[in-house]
C-alpha cells in the first residue's frame, strides 16, 4: 500500500468515495428506472472486492484515529465511535450476504457509513481512554462496540421491512421489493440479529458491573450513559420476551427494535456527542 494513503484525510476521503460509488452503483443497477423490472439480484464478485476493499480502508482510518501517535495512548470519542459502530455492521453485513438475501440494505448502510467515515475529520476528538492498557476494558469496549453494530445492522433491517411491508399493504410493490425474502424469514434474520446483539449487550453490561474497579478505578456510576443502557437492555428483554411467549412481530417487533436502538444510541455515542459537540470538552 502506497505510503500516501497512510496520511490522513486521504484514506478517510478514498473510503468515503468508495462507498459512496458503491451505493451510487447500485441505485443505478437495482433501484432505478428500467432495472426495477427485473430479478433481485446477489452480489456480484466484484461488488463484493469493491465492498471488502472499502472496508480494509476504512479500517485504517480508525487505526489513524484511535491511535495517532501510536499504541501509547487510545483517542475514542463520539466520531470515532460512530464510524467504528459503522464500519462493523458493514462488516457483518458482508459476512452475512454470503448466507442470506440483504440486498436491500446497501442504499441504507454505505451512505451512512461514507458519513460515519468522514465524521472523525469534521469532528475531531482529543478523548483519550484512560483505561485502554486494562484487558478486562479492551474486552468490555469491543463487545459494547459489537452489539452496537449488530443493533445498527438490525435497525436497518427493520427500516427496510417497515418499508417493505407498507408497500405490501398498499399493493405497490415494486420487482425490486417483491424480490426479497419473504416478510417472515427477513423477520427471522432480525430476530437472530437481536439475539446476538443482545448476548453481547448483556456481557457488555455484565462486565460493567463485575469489574467496574479493575476497568473504571471506581464503583460503576449511576450516570446518564448507565441508565440508558440498561434501559435499552430491559426494552430488548421485552422485545424478545415479547416475541418468545406472545408471538410480537411485525409493526409492534419493528417499534420496539427501532425503540431499544435509539435508547443505546443515546448511551454512549449521545453522551459524547452532548460532551464534545455541544459543549466542547473533550474529557
Amino acid at each position: 500500500m502506497p505510503t500516501i494513503l497512510l496520511h490522513p484525510p486521504l484514506p478517510h476521503l478514498l473510503a468515503a468515495l468508495l462507498y459512496v460509488g458503491l451505493a451510487f452503483h447500485f441505485w443505478r443497477t437495482r433501484w432505478r428506472g428500467a432495472v426495477l423490472d427485473q430479478p433481485v439480484k446477489g452480489l456480484a464478485i466484484w461488488e463484493r472486492t469493491w465492498l471488502f476493499i472499502a472496508l480494509v480502508i476504512h479500517g485504517m482510518t480508525l487505526g489513524i484515529e484511535v491511535h495517532p501517535a501510536g499504541f501509547e495512548s487510545t483517542r475514542f470519542g463520539f466520531a470515532v465511535a460512530l464510524s467504528l459502530m459503522m464500519w462493523l455492521a458493514v462488516a457483518f453485513y458482508w459476512v452475512e450476504s454470503f448466507y442470506a438475501r440483504m440486498e436491500g440494505l446497501q442504499m441504507l448502510g454505505l451512505p451512512l457509513a461514507a458519513l460515519c467515515t468522514l465524521l472523525p475529520l469534521l469532528i475531531p476528538s482529543q478523548h483519550i481512554l484512560a483505561n485502554a492498557g486494562s484487558l478486562a476494558f479492551r474486552i468490555h469496549l469491543l463487545m459494547a462496540m459489537l452489539a452496537y453494530s449488530l443493533f445498527t445492522l438490525a435497525a436497518l433491517h427493520a427500516i427496510l421491512m417497515a418499508i417493505a411491508e407498507k408497500r405490501l399493504h398498499r399493493g405497490r410493490m415494486t420487482p425490486l421489493f417483491a424480490g426479497l425474502p419473504p416478510l417472515l424469514t427477513m423477520e427471522n434474520l432480525l430476530f437472530r440479529l437481536i439475539h446476538i446483539a443482545f448476548f453481547l449487550l448483556t456481557l457488555t453490561l455484565a462486565s460493567g458491573i463485575l469489574f467496574s474497579e479493575q476497568i473504571f478505578g471506581k464503583a460503576l456510576p449511576f450516570n446518564h450513559k448507565t441508565v440508558f443502557a440498561l434501559l435499552s437492555w430491559i426494552i430488548f428483554a421485552w422485545l424478545l420476551a415479547g416475541r418468545h411467549f406472545r408471538g410480537w412481530r411485525g409493526r409492534i417487533a419493528l417499534r420496539w427494535t427501532l425503540a431499544g436502538f435509539v435508547t443505546l444510541l443515546l448511551a454512549y455515542v449521545g453522551s459524547r456527542f452532548v460532551l464534545e459537540v455541544l459543549l466542547g470538552r473533550p474529557g
